[in-house]
């Protein structure tokens, strides 16, 4: 009989504080609709698929990998990324390059965003400036585990 009064009383402050929300976002919306600004906003509902809210500036997206003026892609195979990422989730496969001037480049370079714990790391520890996170995608889904990986053609479009 107490625990279902404590239930019942949990229930209660659960309706009491969405009740709080509502007339509060009510009250911010009605200053604004009569013309007073207030410093908080009411919460505001965004239509997703249609209207996207701005990703701020320094926002981490989607990995992406710099191309050369040749088209080839700009890593040089040094692994740095991969060693500095703590899920260990991008693996580097260096081969020799016929240029000259640059000693080695990814035969492959994979990265598992299903492990990737977005910190940015492997951007800042690349000497070339390679790899970046600036694509501005947030839409990381997939049906299959496959889909989250993404190899050296999918990260040099």
């Amino acid at each position: 009989m107490i625990k279902a009064l404590g239930y019942f009383w949990e229930i209660i402050r659960g309706g009491l504080i969405t009740c709080r929300h509502f007339c509060l976002n009510m009250v911010f919306h009605l200053l604004r609709a009569v013309g007073i600004k207030t410093e908080r906003r009411g919460a505001v509902t965004i239509q997703y698929p249609e209207e996207r809210k701005e990703i701020a500036s320094r926002h981490r997206s989607l990995h992406r990998l710099l191309k050369r003026e040749d088209g080839r892609p700009r890593c040089v195979s040094c692994l740095l990324c991969a060693t500095v990422c703590p899920s260990e989730c991008i693996e580097v496969e260096a081969a020799e390059d016929p240029d000259p001037e640059i000693q080695k480049f990814p035969a492959r370079f994979v990265i598992d965003l299903s492990r990737c714990c977005f910190c940015g790391f492997c951007v800042e520890a690349c000497p070339e400036d390679a790899i970046r996170m600036d694509t501005g995608r947030i839409e990381l889904a997939g049906y299959r585990r496959q889909d989250l990986i993404y190899d050296l053609e999918k990260l040099l479009r």
